[in-house]
């Protein structure tokens, strides 16, 4: 059963989408009717992310993701629409419609509540007989029982089918075992065995207190050293951070980013409760975002091997993108940080991260690693490498800071690697320039929309079918009376299937909240429809602007055959589509 659409209309006017965008976004800067922030949904350093208080929208110039409040949460909460719709009613203290309970998300409740007895079952095998080899390794790693408690661990009988009988009795179904991802299926399709046999168990909890999936690391010999739960309705690896749920309300001021759970746990151990980890994978644009949600400093603190130098490298560059303060720490005589605190003791680690280096001091040691200013050519090779990290820092005290450390391990003078640094940003600069030149002289590319998935046959009419249903949805009353295309009409199906809902819903007197419109559409159609009703509208001469609209759109078969012979002749010529 849908959600009622009163109830819709109510939750989207209560939740406000600047307060709710606010909570995610920093909208520091206003323009005309629209904030701007940076975008949540993909790396930039200049705002291009919209947000439209009268039309209650946003829209992100950049990756082209829009929509109103609800998919604004289903977007950067991961959420379906019916769960985004159960976060918006929480907010506000709105009790949750009769009917929300649709088949997503009822899926969904069942997944979150087999994940937490499945996380009680294995705390209880770790607790039980069964737990001793599990409990042996706790305690050679010198994790407490307070920290056992803490982050939930468990242990994962070295068995084929305890945890699925377990939950079988609990009347859990071997559908919702494999959807789960907590069973496999056997060889020939039928029945299942467990996902994790022998492994010490750490819970994934999101931010929100759920078990929603599970890291288990190995006890005896065998790959691989840690299994996590495969991509399921509630749980992804690029989105979530373990430990993230406890260090959300840490007091440090800082986040460490660390590469293993058992990192983690003796990090928060020794009083460092910001620690987490991304789980087998590295750092994501995703989980940056939700980082940048709860600080604006981290600490990496990765393996000092060429692998962890790569991992930096790439987090600083992920992180760096959405203005967050970024330092990074490296443990010496040990191989992570667990190594160091049982050797040292945690001050002597809390020493470490006071005297950790910035991004752009760790860059430049790395720069001098590679390549080392020693002689005429590795002063060189230092001074280059050097020059392009330099150039690309936004501001020029920045610039002129670290352009005397440069200088001075070079044996060059200060200037000349300023006059170098403005020369690369000039070049930067006028290549930029040029693909946007280059870009807004391809016609047929400029006219189509952001997503891959929407593509325009007729651009001239899809820009008429954009402005009549701008026009529409700004103006409903600019309907009654007059001769409007059908839905057949329009050049590009999923415009017509945007005219066709609004068409319908005004001719019925319905609500084009687009809380309401959300749940029609798919997330990219939603983000498209939302870029077309924040285009520019002169709804002064609202009259004139859609009769015209509607004598392209009807008008476009007789059309057809001239504008096919001027695409072909624009087909010749090398501005379309080539180089200039």
């Amino acid at each position: 059963m849908p959600i009622p659409e009163r109830y819709l209309e109510e939750l989207t006017e209560r939740n406000d989408i600047v307060d709710v965008v606010g909570q995610y976004v920093r909208l520091s800067k206003k323009s005309g009717a629209n904030y701007f922030g940076l975008c949540p949904f993909h790396s930039e350093k200049t705002p291009s992310f919209s947000v439209n208080p009268s039309r209650q929208i946003y829209h992100c110039f950049g990756c082209g993701k829009g929509g109103g409040v609800i998919s604004f949460i289903m977007e950067v909460e991961n959420l379906s629409f019916q769960d985004a719709v159960a976060f918006l009613a929480r907010r506000v203290n709105m009790p949750p419609p009769e009917d929300t309970d649709a088949e997503g998300s009822s899926r969904r409740k069942v997944l979150l509540e087999l994940n937490r007895d499945a996380a009680r079952f294995f705390h209880e095998q770790l607790l039980g007989p069964q737990g001793a080899p599990a409990r042996s390794y706790v305690a050679r790693r010198g994790i407490s029982p307070a920290m056992v408690k803490n982050f939930g661990l468990g242990y994962a009988p070295d068995s084929w089918s305890s945890l699925r009988d377990a939950m079988e009795q609990k009347g859990y179904s071997l559908q919702d075992l494999f959807e789960a991802g907590l069973i496999k299926r056997g060889k020939n399709g039928s029945g299942g065995y467990d996902a994790f046999r022998n492994r010490l168990m750490f819970p994934v909890i999101d931010v929100r207190g759920s078990v929603i999936g599970f890291s288990g690391r190995i006890l005896g010999d065998g790959e691989p050293k840690y299994l996590n739960s495969p991509e399921t309705r509630v749980f992804s690896k690029s989105h979530n951070l373990f430990g993230l749920n406890l260090a959300k309300k840490s007091k440090n001021g800082y986040i460490i980013l660390v590469e293993g759970n058992i990192d983690v746990v003796s990090l928060h151990q020794a009083g460092f409760s910001g620690a987490v980890a991304s789980l087998g994978t590295s750092l994501t644009a995703e989980q940056a975002r939700l980082i940048s949600r709860f600080t604006d400093e981290v600490v990496l603190c990765y393996d000092s091997d060429e692998a962890g130098r790569k991992a930096t490298a790439r987090a600083i560059g992920i992180l760096e993108k959405l203005e967050l303060k970024v330092r990074v720490l490296q443990v010496p005589g040990a191989k992570d940080p667990d190594e160091f605190i049982q050797k040292n003791g945690p001050d002597a680690f809390r020493n470490l991260i006071e005297g950790s280096a910035n991004q752009v001091e760790y860059r430049l040691r790395d720069l001098e690693r590679l390549h080392p200013p020693e002689g005429d050519e590795g002063r060189v090779d230092y001074l280059k490498a050097a020059v392009e990290l330099l150039s690309g820092l936004p501001g020029s005290v920045e610039r002129e800071v670290y352009a005397q450390r440069v200088a001075d391990k070079a044996g060059v003078s200060r200037q000349a690697v300023l006059s170098e640094v403005a020369r690369v940003r000039k070049r930067k600069f006028s290549a930029q320039r040029k693909k946007e030149v280059r870009d807004q002289t391809r016609p047929a590319q400029t006219a189509q929309p952001v997503f891959r998935s929407i593509r325009y046959d007729d651009p001239r009419s899809a820009r008429a079918e954009e402005g009549l249903i701008r026009l529409l949805y700004l103006d409903p009353s600019l309907a009654r009376g007059r001769e409007l295309p059908e839905p057949e009409c329009f050049s590009s199906p999923v415009l017509g299937k945007f005219y066709a809902e609004l068409l319908g819903r005004i001719q019925s007197g319905e609500s084009l909240s687009m809380g309401v419109l959300a749940g029609r559409f798919t997330p990219d159609e939603v983000s498209h429809l939302t870029s077309v009703l924040n285009g520019t509208a002169d709804l002064q001469n609202a009259p004139k602007a859609l009769d015209d609209y509607i004598h392209i759109i009807s008008h476009r078969e007789d059309d057809g055959e001239d504008l096919r012979q001027m695409a072909e002749e624009y087909r010749k010529t090398k501005a379309y589509g080539g180089t200039i």
